[in-house]
């Protein structure tokens, strides 16, 4: 499986999120302590966005995040309100540049930790249903990135939280047609540069691990001495596969299948469930 960190908030270098905290990004790619593997060396990427340009810019590389020096110095130079970044750990499909997240269409942004159980058997079906003008913009092999490409299929610029409803729905449902009990597992993050968006379901009802920090005003409030609480305004969010440090207070799960929105205007915590009914219509 892997890890990944979504920031978004005051414009911060992104080493002070990649490198620098106890638990760091960095750290977790050796040290995993709640991942499904402790290792995760399948390659890296970020992708953020500037006040300049809609659409994101993105670092890809096979490489293993702790060892690469094109990431050290993109992430102590760079300065972005907000960002992504994961390291990968394979689930089967190959080590190569176009299969490592995040993945980028127009200005949105998707990265996931898990799996589409069964995927060979499954793949055909899925890739069927992405809509015809959208499959030349799919690059690499893996379930993420059709993931993704299903969700815009289904309206993601539109409705995300319906959309990825609908791609969870027909995932599930052509995996109970392949007679595979528990297709899904997935914490996704997707965002259009403007609100992000972080889900966490499985089909078993017991999903890969995934915080959301809490309120700035708070945090300041229980820890005055915090460097880097002081650079931060108050809308400033992480939402992460597991705590970048051990800050008492600082970190909240996100519940069991449920997903949250960082956005303008305030936050959000909601229930999510596949949506099965469109799926049937598909």
């Amino acid at each position: 499986m892997c890890r990944w960190i979504a920031y978004s908030g005051s414009p911060i270098l992104l080493s002070r999120v990649l490198f620098q905290p106890k638990y760091s990004l960095i750290d977790q790619s050796l040290h995993s302590r709640l991942g499904v593997e402790t290792t995760n060396g399948d390659g890296f990427g970020i992708g953020w966005y500037t006040q300049e340009r809609s659409t994101p810019a993105v670092l890809r590389e096979i490489d293993p995040a702790w060892n690469n020096r094109n990431l050290r110095e993109v992430a102590h130079h760079v300065r972005s309100g907000l960002f992504f970044a994961h390291i990968r750990a394979s689930t089967g499909t190959a080590v190569q540049q176009t299969n490592c997240h995040p993945f980028r269409y127009g200005r949105w942004m998707w990265m996931h930790n898990g799996a589409i159980a069964g995927f060979r058997e499954l793949r055909r079906d899925l890739t069927l249903a992405v809509d015809p003008a959208l499959y030349p913009d799919i690059e690499g092999s893996t379930d993420s990135e059709l993931m993704f490409f299903l969700a815009l299929t289904f309206g993601l610029p539109e409705d995300p939280p319906g959309a990825v409803a609908r791609m969870a729905g027909l995932v599930e449902r052509t995996g109970h047609a392949h007679d595979i009990a528990h297709p899904l597992q997935m914490t996704v993050a997707v965002t259009d540069g403007r609100s992000v968006w972080a889900f966490r379901y499985s089909t078993v009802a017991a999903s890969r691990s995934l915080y959301y920090s809490t309120e700035v005003g708070d945090l300041r409030a229980l820890h005055p001495d915090a460097a880097l609480l002081r650079e931060l305004s108050d809308d400033s969010r992480l939402i992460v596969s597991e705590p970048l440090g051990d800050l008492p207070g600082a970190w909240n799960e996100v519940p069991e299948s449920s997903y949250s929105v960082v956005q303008p205007g305030g936050d959000a915590m909601r229930p999510f469930r596949p949506d099965l009914a469109h799926a049937s219509r598909s």
